[in-house]
């Protein structure tokens, strides 16, 4: 039977699942966890620090990925310019051989 079939001839309403986590009444919504207005007994200041937090980690994770994306492109630059200066060199070496 579907879900609207048995609450009519069962009455079954289980309604939307809802825990309480840590002083927060949670609500599962859409697929989703999500805080009942209201519920969150704990100090303002404290999340919008944690918030504020949250963004700094962010900014310095995007600058970190910058920076490494960076290096790996002048990694790939040294390395190409020392498989240019190996080949370079034997090409001497070997001209070199050729004229004695």
């Amino acid at each position: 039977l579907d879900r609207s079939t048995r609450e009519i001839e069962l009455g079954l309403e289980y309604g939307i699942p809802t825990m309480n986590l840590a002083g927060q009444s949670l609500k599962f919504e859409n697929g989703q966890w999500v805080a009942e207005s209201g519920s969150y007994t704990g100090d303002r200041r404290e999340m919008q620090r944690l918030r504020k937090r949250n963004q700094q980690l962010e900014e310095e994770n995007n600058l970190l990925r910058l920076k490494v994306d960076i290096l790996l492109d002048m990694l790939s630059e040294t390395t190409a310019e020392s498989h240019l200066m190996e080949k370079e060199l034997e090409e001497l070496k070997s001209h070199s051989r050729r004229r004695k």
